[in-house]
């Protein structure tokens, strides 16, 4: 069953949503909704089964949860709110509340929580390769970013940290032999854990032009992390001249600002360089789990309860940075143990800190003041001054306001001094195709999840958490192995390592292909045989669109030679029909070795 498009899909952006298209190997079902079809399954299957043997070489145990979960394991995880709308959520008939899994700490969780009950049974890795859904917003680019999609992940759960730190590098050395295996060209970056929680996060990432991350690299030391979770060395903040900033005993001075709103506009009024305004922005923060109740403003607030975990609902926190610089909003919701951070409204900036952004700052305001570390040894400052249309000068930090604390939630950007070497960092563009962290008892805790130790004493393990985009790791395959004319299958995810055409399905040619596919499939090669009633140019064009490694053309010219065709060179090469089933397992045995290396 092979159905190929000569012409582009109009909704197809990238190479690998358009080559998937057209080979035939998917077909789009609904808005972020794919069907595998034969040729395409075949090469998913393969990319599941690499996946499956070095994980199982690893140690790791397979199995398989349902994908409907009940809602109550959620709401034990404290994720049932917290979640978002990403998250499908349907009653049963008996009125019960479901989920339709986006991930599955929460099901391994419960499964393990009846099971491992001793010392004796520790450590263990579980995982699955299972169907799942999250609802996204703007489905795009295929299946690189699905609503429904494939999805690895494995759970390790251990006694303590020095077993959970052998886990975890047990599970990463695998990624980096699953990814080699299929010609990936991966960057293991540093990264936020975002929803999942837990600490020790890596990225597995592919280079993309329309990657939906952005990676943060030093060209000298290695370092690499996702911007939502780099760092880089704090500088020392410089005047206007560019010299050292130096503390003043002068008082605060207001300014009246009329129509100075940006950091452009005061640039020009003040005649100074932005690197001595303090900018302070509003944040309205949800789900906040760290502890205010030593703030004025939420030492009374009324708390929730779920999962383990008490947080307020809705705070509202002025984070101040240096003025040339950008606030890090995933990070900003890390420090905090949140679910979500975004600037405030208009009304609440107003409400909050007297005067609307553009005249906010830190001095005198009522909510919790979050400062970069960019600011903390800044003097002799300028800041908005909590009314409309003035601004202060000579605003000296810790002097003229109290930090709630100080901490890293700055934006890195292309020319930051790496924190490791001090070299200048630079940014690629990349898609994120593998996740590991370590979960600690964030879910074990929240789900009461207790063994007995030698002492026969109850202790709560830790759990890691490991998942790998199935889908978006065929694709991006295809993103790094194509050319104009279509796909260029490494030869361990090809959907067949070999194509037989025949000019003419008949006569001496039908034979010869008939037995060249008996003799090749008899050797465990896996065989297209294009047995169509096209013309010759249809079946090559087919043959290179859909990336099949070798071809070989049965032509009644050429016989009794045979032509190969590597997929990936541009020449072809005429073999002695009884010499080319050994030569075609030749290359196969050394491009699967190449790869295995």
């Amino acid at each position: 069953m092979m159905n190929t498009l000569r012409e582009v899909p109009n909704d197809a952006v990238i190479a690998s949503h358009q080559l998937m298209l057209r080979s035939g190997m998917i077909k789009k079902l609904g808005n972020g909704l794919y069907s595998y079809m034969p040729i395409g399954l075949r090469s998913l299957r393969k990319v599941e089964n690499i996946i499956r043997e070095e994980l199982n070489a690893a140690g790791l145990l397979e199995m398989k949860p349902t994908v409907i979960q009940p809602g109550e394991l959620w709401k034990e995880s404290g994720r049932w709110d917290k979640m978002g709308d990403e998250m499908l959520k349907p009653r049963n008939r008996g009125g019960q509340d479901m989920v339709v899994s986006p991930t599955a700490e929460e099901a391994f969780t419960a499964l393990v929580r009846d099971t491992l009950t001793s010392y004796k049974q520790y450590p263990v890795i579980l995982y699955q390769i299972n169907t799942k859904y999250r609802d996204e917003i703007r489905p795009r680019y295929g299946v690189m970013r699905g609503r429904e999609f494939i999805m690895m992940d494995a759970y390790s759960f251990d006694a303590n940290q020095e077993s959970l730190n052998q886990s975890y590098d047990k599970c990463a050395a695998a990624y980096r032999k699953i990814f080699k295996r299929m010609g990936l060209s991966t960057i293991s970056v540093k990264a936020d854990t975002g929803a999942m929680g837990g600490s020790g996060s890596e990225e597995f990432m592919v280079e993309s032009e329309v990657g939906d991350d952005t990676l943060i690299l030093c060209p000298k030391c290695g370092y690499a992390a996702n911007v939502e979770k780099a760092a880089c060395a704090t500088e020392t903040p410089l005047d206007s001249n560019g010299k050292p900033q130096v503390k003043t005993d002068l008082p605060i001075e207001q300014v009246a600002t009329p129509n100075v709103f940006s950091i452009e506009d005061m640039e020009k009024f003040f005649n100074a360089k932005s690197t001595t305004f303090l900018k302070a922005l509003i944040y309205k923060v949800y789900n906040c789990a760290i502890d205010l109740s030593g703030t004025e403003a939420y030492k009374n607030a009324k708390t929730v309860t779920e999962g383990g975990v008490k947080y307020i609902p809705e705070t509202f926190f002025c984070v101040v940075i240096r003025g040339d610089l950008d606030v890090n909003e995933v990070k900003l919701a890390a420090l905090l143990k949140a679910s979500g951070a975004e600037l405030a409204e208009a009304d609440d900036v107003l409400r909050l800190s007297g005067a609307p952004h553009g005249f906010v700052g830190p001095v005198g305001i009522k909510i919790p003041v979050i400062a970069d570390l960019s600011t903390q040894e800044m003097h002799d400052c300028i800041a908005g001054s909590g009314k409309e249309g003035y601004h202060i000068k000579h605003v000296e930090p810790k002097r003229d306001y109290t930090p709630f604390m100080y901490a890293d939630v700055r934006t890195v950007k292309p020319g930051d001094k790496c924190c490791e070497c001090g070299a200048e960092l630079y940014t690629k563009k990349g898609n994120e195709l593998g996740h590991i962290f370590k979960l600690g008892d964030k879910y074990t805790k929240s789900m009461n999840v207790t063994y007995l130790d030698e002492n026969g004493k109850a202790v709560t393990p830790l759990m890691g958490c490991y998942g790998i985009g199935v889908d978006r790791t065929l694709a991006s395959i295809i993103e790094e192995h194509h050319d104009d004319n279509g796909i260029v299958w490494t030869m361990s995810c090809a959907p067949f390592q070999v194509a037989i055409v025949p000019v003419k399905y008949d006569g001496q040619m039908k034979e010869v292909a008939d037995k060249l596919y008996d003799e090749l499939s008899a050797r465990g090669i896996e065989v297209l045989l294009d047995d169509r009633n096209e013309r010759p140019g249809v079946k090559f064009k087919d043959m290179d669109l859909i990336g099949i490694p070798l071809r070989l053309v049965v032509g009644e010219k050429n016989l009794p030679n045979i032509e190969l065709k590597i997929r990936s060179e541009s020449d072809n090469q005429l073999v002695p029909e009884g010499e080319i089933v050994q030569k075609v397992e030749e290359i196969i045995k050394s491009e699967m070795e190449k790869l295995r290396a």
